[in-house]
């Protein structure tokens, strides 16, 4: 029995095995746990309490511009799928089916949403009239099914939880614009709430989403040096809306097909701040997302007056707007402190009777360990600016990350050497065919991220062909 309970608490080293460390750490983190349907997950309350911070933060910033939730149903006919040719082409592979309601085969075979693109254009078709109708800002809170055959916890799995917009405008510009904003707001999302930083940018011809004109997306890069595609925008022009005859009368009184956008973010996020931010001992969660800020923890607990007094100071973190957990167990403070820095918990806040009769507590980061002792007067406080310096901190630590392990190449060979011995980023000028893409992808086994809004001028020439360059275009590995 001493034996197993040491193997559970074991974690990878990050080093040795980081897929073997992503799983130890959803594990003992109590993240998830897998279910009898193979692919499928149960998200456990640590990890679900994570998401609805995540909900919370990113429903508040559409709701501000003018989005408003719904709900789609769960099927798709078979026929209302195949509407879209470009789009069901795309989905299929991976597109469960039901085939019978009770005992009886069913007439038509029903999908199980993969996405809701269709269902949405049926819906729009039926409530747009006319140009006052316009535009229509959709957003619904669902899982989704995926039949991948690969799965890991939240990275990839059959069944997952995401947000998925789906928008309609009068023309092209109202639309691109609704597309590049709503991506700026995942790139806020990420760097500013998750303390990720991501690469914006347009995804290649061959990378885009099935159906869209053009895809928009934030790329994160993990620590092993791997990408993480953390939320994409698609601009679909009108081809939606021919293929669903959703029209409307415009100001000239003339029929019009309106321009359409759908953009997306999921419990993929969660994978990722694991990967971003974790190290050896475990999770090391962002502030904004994290279920609780900070744990009180009581130093010889029995003794007169601790427990009150640590019940008192996280009333007080409370009423300052802090998330906070009080651990009143019976577990000793250092088996505490070990599982709070393995939850990721970003500051803990130990109270002991040397510490109430000197008027102060001890608050440590989770993130360098560094122990300050602060007067109880102050703790409300300080315990905010702590919180502002350890979300920069983690930012910086992750962005340092992502510059070290971008490189530049201007041949194949060198795209090749850069992730000989690792993972990483490789910037390389390109003439925008999809061939030279293709050879990346074949001989460095690289596929491209995006074609970044921030260009570098690199080379004058394409790093695969050596004819003239068009774009610089960042390629990695990806999850």
């Amino acid at each position: 029995m001493e034996k197993e309970k040491k193997a559970v608490r074991e974690i990878t080293s990050r080093d040795e095995d980081f897929a073997q460390w992503y799983t130890d750490i959803v594990k003992k983190a109590e993240l998830a746990d897998y279910s009898s349907v193979r692919g499928c997950i149960v998200v456990r309350p640590y990890a679900y309490a994570m998401w609805e911070n995540i909900q919370r933060i990113f429903d508040g910033m559409i709701k501000a511009t003018g989005h408003e939730n719904v709900a789609m149903p769960l099927f798709i006919p078979e026929s209302l799928l195949q509407k879209e040719k470009d789009h069901v082409e795309g989905f299929a592979p991976e597109v469960a089916w039901v085939t019978y309601g009770g005992s009886e085969e069913l007439e038509e075979r029903l999908c199980v949403r993969p996405t809701s693109e269709t269902l949405f254009c049926e819906h729009f078709a039926h409530i747009v009239h006319s140009w006052r109708d316009l535009p229509v800002l959709y957003n619904q809170w669902c899982s989704v099914v995926r039949w991948e055959k690969t799965t890991r916890p939240f990275l990839r799995s059959r069944e997952f939880w995401w947000q998925e917009g789906h928008t309609l405008h009068l023309d092209e510009a109202d639309a691109r614009r609704e597309t590049l904003q709503q991506l700026e707001a995942y790139r806020t999302l990420l760097e500013k709430h998750l303390c990720i930083p991501v690469i914006a940018g347009q995804k290649t011809k061959r990378e885009k989403f099935a159906g869209a004109e053009d895809t928009y997306t934030v790329e994160a890069m993990m620590h092993d040096g791997k990408a993480l595609q953390s939320g994409t925008s698609h601009y679909f022009g009108d081809g939606f809306a021919r293929a669903f005859e959703i029209q409307y009368s415009d100001k000239n009184n003339q029929l019009a097909y309106p321009h359409q956008t759908s953009w997306g973010i999921s419990t993929r996020l969660i994978g990722g701040i694991i990967m971003a931010h974790g190290d050896d001992s475990g999770l090391v969660l962002p502030p904004d997302v994290a279920p609780y800020q900070a744990v009180v923890i009581p130093v010889a607990a029995h003794k007169p007056g601790v427990t009150e007094r640590a019940l008192e100071l996280a009333e007080t973190l409370k009423a300052a707007g802090l998330r906070v957990k009080t651990d009143l167990t019976d577990n000793s403070p250092g088996w505490k402190f070990a599982e709070y820095e393995m939850r990721g918990v970003p500051l803990r806040i130990e109270l002991g009777p040397r510490d109430i009769e000197n008027g102060q507590c001890v608050v440590v980061r989770r993130d360098n360990g560094e122990k300050t002792a602060v007067a109880l007067d102050a703790i409300a406080e300080t315990a905010q600016s702590m919180l502002k310096d350890y979300a920069a901190a983690i930012f910086k630590k992750a962005k340092d990350n992502l510059e070290r392990n971008t490189v530049e190449a201007r041949s194949m060979e060198e795209i090749k050497a850069a992730v000989s011995d690792k993972p990483r980023f490789v910037a390389a000028m390109t003439c925008g065919c999809e061939e030279c893409e293709t050879a990346v992808k074949e001989e460095a086994g690289l596929s491209a991220r995006c074609i970044p809004f921030e260009q570098r001028h690199i080379a004058d020439t394409c790093a695969v062909c050596g004819k003239s360059a068009k774009h610089m275009i960042i390629f990695g590995n990806a999850y």
